[in-house]
């Protein structure tokens, strides 16, 4: 069995547990582990401490991309976990900005452990690349995802620089999926590149299998009518069959999926453990 645990996230459940703006999410299957993403930085060690995820036993670190509520823990998380290799898009460590424009100024989105590579001298091993990437047998990162269709963007006022004139096309966010008895699994970051685009590129490289879950942030909070309904109805024709909307995905948007999807959505906070079966 395969089990995906979130441990950071923007709510929770339990006591003792810490809801935060971000994501972290803790996948092991049974003879590798790895850690995805690690939030802010402020609840990751407890949760794990909690969820009984011993983040020493870790043998990857994957950064769906390099914003802080994914990387803000990454420091505690090289620490803890005594030798695991990371694994992140080049971009992934350039600085990032977010805002509306320049009378309401920009506010920086990237962290300086990760801006000056400071991760390279606390990591025993640093894999970055563009490319899909088996990161433990069986669990994949998807690399750099193509923009195929036309009604998904970044999800927001994104930009390389505090000047706000270089738009950040966000070319480092990625996903991680792992097949499983039940079909394929896709969990996400923040779905930058678009969650349907992401679930597309995922079929792509599996070679048209079946995607069972798709669960974390989709970045779907500012989105259109238009691209929540072709959203909608891309995962109804693709056939997703289990959808947890986390952390970005927006109430209305999560509300959305709940509505359309009622037995097929699933409960995605802080404190979430799904279990899959192991693909034969």
């Amino acid at each position: 069995m395969t089990t995906v645990t979130m441990l950071v996230e923007n709510t929770a459940r339990g006591v003792g547990i810490l809801g935060e703006h971000g994501s972290a999410w803790w996948i092991d299957t049974g003879g590798h582990r790895v850690l995805f993403d690690t939030g802010q930085g402020m609840a990751l060690l407890n949760n794990a401490r909690i969820l009984g995820a011993d983040l020493t036993h870790a043998d990857a670190i994957v950064l769906s991309h390099g914003h802080f509520d994914h990387v803000g823990g990454l420091k505690s998380a090289l620490a803890a976990s005594q030798g695991a290799t990371l694994y992140l898009h080049p971009l992934a460590a350039e600085m990032k900005f977010s805002g509306t424009g320049p009378a309401a100024g920009a506010r920086c989105i990237s962290t300086p452990f990760v801006e000056t590579m400071q991760f390279l001298r606390d990591a025993c091993h640093v894999t970055a690349t563009r490319e899909p990437r088996e990161v433990v047998p069986g669990i994949w990162t998807t690399g750099e995802i193509p923009r195929t269709n036309d009604f998904e963007d970044t999800g927001g006022p994104f930009f390389l620089d505090e000047a706000l004139k270089r738009p950040d096309p966000l070319l480092d966010d990625q996903a991680l999926y792992f097949n499983a008895s039940e079909g394929g699994v896709v969990v996400l970051g923040c779905a930058h590149a678009g969650v349907v685009n992401t679930i597309e590129h995922v079929k792509r490289l599996t070679g048209g299998r079946a995607i069972y879950a798709v669960l974390g942030g989709m970045h779907l909070e500012h989105a259109s009518p238009r691209r929540l309904s072709q959203t909608v109805e891309a995962f109804r024709r693709i056939g997703i069959q289990r959808i947890g909307p986390a952390h970005c995905t927006g109430f209305v948007a999560a509300a959305t999926f709940w509505r359309e999807f009622p037995t097929r959505c699933v409960p995605c906070v802080t404190g979430t453990r799904l279990v899959f079966g192991n693909a034969t």
